[in-house]
């Protein structure tokens, strides 16, 4: 086990685990501005989001390890308990039953007052294993004596929540649905700001004793409307189909086929999708002073907010090595795809960055510059705005300017130059290239960065990809090569 302190003593002192989640994360974040001491226990530090680890103190640990979680404990009076064991697979409700009873003891032993626990809503009566599961873990911090709070939440809208995802992959992914019963299922959709508002107010609202909260946007949706409004606002026409016959597991099935985030989830997160889960006690809405977004709202902000981040994506960070000659990393993050190599050149960042300015335009793109006039030819065809050989008027480019069919997106001037793609596609591209100093040398990435829109985005990236694995891959080296010469 394996502990960082934090030096600097603050007023309460507040443990989160599961701060690697998905709401422990933003959570987590939003606490390093809270007027607490922190303290978060994780299996793995790393995960952390870095300010996080710069401000909090880390306990490596489990909840399924009672002497990691004493350790957690320690002096502390309010504990978030975001943790389930569903994605682990098996029988995940002993997982969490025994998590939930190794929580209670260490946090009686330890003298904590308030537990606030994130569950989730559905009729008691009518639960599928995933929601009974996490009602009962709710039952047994209630019955410890200590004081809980627990917030019972339907579907959280937010870039990275399991729900808003499937709904996204399966709207980006199929133009015809053939949907089952499920999607008909209410249920009433919250943002995930407003469940961080109501977690950051759980922490000194006056309690008496435990009690359940439950929360929800100001509208109740079926999981159909909720994949109609992430159409309209991504602007794709979808056509839905409803049958009668797709059982929990043949539409898990179905899951996996269509994307293989729910390989291990996928028919327990279907019977929870099947029980309705809205608000029925809107008494949470006197006792916080959160006022719920609207589906529409939510669902836009989540959108915009996941646009903005990648304004500050750094191709660089995907590469942990201090020194390497080449590297090539592909992945996808959210809806977008990362296509990434980066090579070592033994100059300076400076040098580096001069000769990438220049590309484009009568310097060409320094590899398979006929591929490239032959795109801009196509592109013109289709009526987009072709290979255009714009004059440079200034040394250095600015954001703004027009390289060939690209238009410079932004530039941090010797370490970043990013091109958004100007061409008819069915998706938004951009290239970036950064240079960042290591050991006496430089790293140079270039990252083609994709957000292809629909399933015409999606084919025509892979089967454009050995077209562009040829390019980029010889890009990068050619880059490289004339750095290196020039140096």
């Amino acid at each position: 086990m394996k502990t960082k302190t934090r030096p600097v003593e603050k007023e309460k002192r507040i443990l989160i685990t599961g701060a690697t989640g998905y709401v422990g994360r933003k959570l987590a974040k939003a606490l390093t501005c809270y007027p607490c001491r922190l303290r978060c226990l994780v299996r793995d530090p790393l995960k952390l989001y870095q300010p996080v680890l710069d401000a909090a103190e880390v306990v490596q640990g489990n909840v399924l390890d009672p002497k990691s979680l004493a350790a957690a404990m320690k002096a502390v009076d309010t504990t978030f308990y975001l943790i389930h064991s569903m994605a682990a697979g098996g029988n995940f409700m002993e997982r969490d039953r025994l998590a939930a009873n190794n929580f209670v003891q260490a946090a009686k032993s330890a003298g904590v007052k308030r537990i606030i626990y994130l569950g989730a809503l559905g009729d008691e009566q009518k639960l599928s294993a995933h929601l009974a599961s996490r009602q009962e873990v709710g039952r047994i911090f209630a019955k410890s004596g200590i004081t809980t709070l627990e917030f019972r939440a339907s579907i959280i809208i937010g870039v990275g929540s399991i729900s808003f995802e499937m709904i996204r992959t399966l709207v980006e992914k199929l133009p015809v649905m053939v949907t089952p019963r499920w999607v008909r299922t209410e249920a009433q959709p919250i943002a995930i700001e407003d469940v961080i508002g109501y977690l950051l107010e759980a922490i000194e609202v006056p309690l008496e004793k435990s009690r359940i909260v439950e929360i929800g946007g100001p509208e109740r949706i079926s999981y159909k409307g909720l994949m109609v409004e992430y159409a309209h606002q991504r602007h794709l026409h979808r056509l839905m189909i409803s049958v009668p016959v797709l059982t929990p597991y043949l539409s898990s099935l179905w899951l996996r086929f269509v994307t293989p985030l729910y390989v291990r989830i996928g028919r327990a997160l279907i019977e929870g999708i099947r029980n309705p889960t809205v608000v029925k006690d809107p008494s949470g809405l006197t006792l916080f002073s959160i006022k719920p977004q609207t589906i529409s709202e939510a669902m836009h902000k989540s959108l915009q907010a996941e646009d903005d981040e990648y304004k500050h994506f750094r191709g660089s960070k995907l590469y942990s090595k201090e020194t390497f000659t080449y590297q090539k990393y592909t992945c996808r993050q959210g809806s977008r795809i990362i296509e990434s190599y980066a090579v070592t050149v033994p100059t300076s960042s400076k040098r580096a960055f001069e000769t990438i300015e220049q590309i484009g335009g009568s310097n060409g793109w320094y590899y398979a510059n006929w591929l490239w006039h032959l795109r801009g030819w196509i592109d013109w065809l289709a009526g987009g705005v072709g290979m255009r050989q714009t004059p440079r008027k200034q040394a250095h480019l600015k954001a703004g300017d027009h390289v060939d069919f690209w238009c410079v997106d932004a530039v941090e001037t010797g370490r970043l130059l990013r091109l958004r793609a100007e061409m008819k596609l069915p998706g938004q591209a951009w290239l970036q290239f950064e240079t960042e100093p290591r050991n006496g040398k430089t790293v140079i990435c270039q990252t083609a960065i994709f957000k292809p829109h629909g399933l015409a985005g999606l084919m025509y990236w892979y089967g454009a990809y050995p077209f562009h694995w040829f390019i980029f891959k010889g890009m990068i080296k050619a880059l490289a090569k004339r750095i290196s010469t020039n140096h």
